[in-house]
């Protein structure tokens, strides 16, 4: 993706949000380009899922503002979003544990009136990931974590957006379910140009998949740019990637302070 181009599809500038006294995101602005897939990178409690949140109007702002197709959707009802084309999908998968598989997929294509559309998207994504059409009519309370992930994207899908908010996808996987959710992702951004907004604390697999990149501390963006050359920021690589200069020695990790530079 040529970040030189301007064709950015969803944009925040300045923006705010707190929970009661406590801000959790202090002044960020970013970018996300049409077709792309973006990453946030933070450790846990830095803010990531707030971002999300923002912008899916889970959570209003207390200043700046959201921006999709150059409308501003700051502070919309989250159905209001969903049917402009962004979907959610929340940090915990928070499936519909009593519903079936297949009625979870029908759930996340609510707002949609194109009912052989969503009879081809559901066949798509069984083939995405054909352990949910096996398992299409059991609860999906009953399905494994890794398989509830793979429903909780799937049923973002289904409301054929044109955009994909996606908190922590690889949290309480294993290293084999990671990579795999990972393909998929990669895959659906690339075989349906579905922009990706993702959160990730594995910053390796999340800047393997993602084109640019932003690094959050504090709630505040400390640091940007495409992530290859992130993969390559001595910062990065110490502190999100745990490749620590050898010819340092004795130093302790937590006594060293990050420059971002």
């Amino acid at each position: 993706m040529n970040a030189a181009i301007d064709n950015t599809v969803l944009k925040l500038s300045n923006v705010e949000s707190a929970y009661g006294p406590v801000k959790a995101i202090r002044g960020v602005s970013l970018k996300v380009r049409k077709g792309e897939i973006a990453t946030v990178l933070g450790s846990n409690g830095a803010g990531k899922s707030t971002i999300l949140k923002t912008i899916s109007g889970v959570l209003d702002p207390t200043k700046g503002n959201v921006e999709y197709q150059d409308t501003d959707i700051t502070s919309w009802d989250p159905a209001n979003i969903v049917r402009k084309g962004i979907s959610h999908v929340p940090e915990g998968r928070e499936v519909f544990a009593l519903l079936s598989v297949r009625d979870n997929l029908t759930m996340g294509a609510f707002t949609r009136k194109d009912r052989d559309g969503v009879a081809r998207d559901m066949e798509k994504v069984f083939s995405y990931f054909p352990i949910l059409k096996e398992r299409a009519e059991q609860n999906a309370g009953l399905l494994s974590g890794g398989q509830q992930q793979m429903l909780a994207i799937s049923r973002a899908l289904m409301a054929n957006p044109e955009v994909i908010l996606l908190d922590e996808p690889s949290l309480g996987l294993s290293p084999k379910l990671t990579k795999e959710i990972f393909e998929i992702v990669v895959r659906i951004n690339r075989e349906r140009g579905t922009t990706i907004l993702l959160v990730e604390q594995n910053a390796n697999m999340a800047l393997n998949a993602a084109d640019y990149g932003y690094v959050l501390e504090n709630g505040r963006i400390v640091m940007e740019d495409t992530c290859e050359r992130l993969r390559e920021k001595e910062d990065i690589k110490e502190f999100y990637l745990g490749m620590k200069d050898s010819g340092v020695r004795g130093e302790r990790r937590w006594k060293k302070k990050k420059t971002w530079r």
